[in-house]
């Protein structure tokens, strides 16, 4: 299995090389000549550098030839540290006044179908489709995730750091969630630890209090946290290696003050841990989200369980497999989602418990560790 150190820091040639050959040989077997890589996740999972797209294009051309970066002159020193060399990578500039879209079909002259990255800015994107005058567009995202879905040793490795990280944040909530402050004040506290907990950001901090919790993607108000109100806390972001952490607990201030908190919760707890249970090689991204999903509508709150169980993880965080239903894939070794049912009572409070989990050859992992039981602080 090929590793990647430059998950810590040092830049494995060989990892590096065998991405771009394996990444070239999944587009031909697709039926596409060319991939046409732009700045983001898929550049740093391939090359082991992300960069950034602005109004210049900046891309990795891989076809039946060697692969070739090409960047806007100003933006080559922040890859100078690259050994374009022995990767086998030719490295080609252009200067203002230059098109690189012609710079691109140049290179990939002859190709018929050619795909480039979801997250490419129309810009980009159509431009190329101009210069690439009757060549098929696609997008990159079906061939290169087949490659990201499936985690290598070292990746792993940096997603169980990430999860220890989030854990040591969610172990010290006390210390900030508490009556009296709004949650744009626990925000600011939680954003803070987790950079000292080792992230070099937090990429969301949602603190859903009360009748808050009870909507999935609430971040945060100036709502003051009650006595008695239970709190949804979702918290994560990137490590220095750019592999990211996600993980969801739910807080009580004091004892709940509604009456069905505890045993509602309980459902909860059954779901996810039936979830987690069912993680396996060979068993269907949507059998994981039956099994939560089944267990939360036998107990009459199916209908307050209103997304997805979950979503793979790594450089991005969503990114495949999605454990939903109609996704039919079946479970390998070194695949990494969340499991993270949740309920959620409009107009009263809301629930949800969330680890990362990576499938191993005889079962699961889960990469996080605090307790699942509600937490009354």
């Amino acid at each position: 299995m090929v590793t990647m150190s430059t998950i810590t820091g040092a830049l494995d040639v060989e990892a590096v090389r065998a991405r771009l050959r394996r990444a070239g040989e999944a587009a031909g077997r697709a039926g596409v000549d060319a991939l046409v890589i732009s700045p983001g996740s898929d550049l740093r999972y391939l090359l082991g550098v992300g960069g950034g797209s602005h109004e210049r294009l900046s891309c990795l051309l891989l076809g039946a030839d060697a692969p070739v970066l090409l960047l806007p002159a100003l933006e080559a020193p922040g890859y100078a540290h690259l050994p374009f060399d022995a990767l086998g990578v030719r490295l080609r500039t252009w200067v203002d006044g230059e098109d690189p879209f012609r710079m691109v079909a140049d290179e990939v002259a002859g190709a018929t179908a050619f795909a480039v990255s979801d997250m490419m800015p129309a810009l980009h994107a159509l431009q190329l489709r101009d210069a690439l005058g009757s060549a098929r567009q696609s997008l990159a995202g079906p061939i290169v995730r087949e490659l990201r879905m499936r985690k290598d040793a070292a990746e792993i490795d940096a997603l169980a750091e990430a999860g220890a990280a989030i854990d040591r944040v969610h172990a010290r909530m006390g210390e900030w969630l508490r009556a009296g402050r709004t949650e744009a004040e626990v925000r600011a506290d939680i954003a803070a630890a987790i950079v000292a907990e080792g992230h070099t950001e937090a990429e969301f901090v949602i603190v859903g209090s009360g009748p808050n919790g009870a909507s999935p993607h609430h971040e945060v108000s100036e709502r003051v946290i009650e006595r008695g109100d239970v709190v949804v806390i979702d918290i994560g972001g990137p490590m220095a290696s750019g592999y990211n952490s996600d993980c969801t607990r739910t807080y009580s201030i004091g004892e709940p003050r509604q009456d069905d908190v505890a045993a509602t919760y309980a459902v909860l707890q059954r779901a996810q841990a039936a979830a987690v249970e069912a993680v396996r090689p060979g068993v269907t991204a949507e059998s994981v989200d039956e099994a939560a999903r089944s267990v939360i509508a036998a107990a009459g709150f199916g209908e307050y369980f209103v997304h997805r169980t979950g979503h793979g993880i790594g450089l991005d965080v969503h990114e495949e497999p999605y454990v939903v239903s109609g996704n039919a894939i079946a479970l390998e070794p070194g695949m990494a989602f969340s499991v993270e049912p949740g309920i959620y009572l409009p107009g009263r409070w809301g629930a949800r418990i969330e680890d990362i989990v990576v499938v191993t050859e005889d079962g699961v992992r889960s990469l996080n560790n605090q307790p699942h039981e509600l937490v009354v602080l």
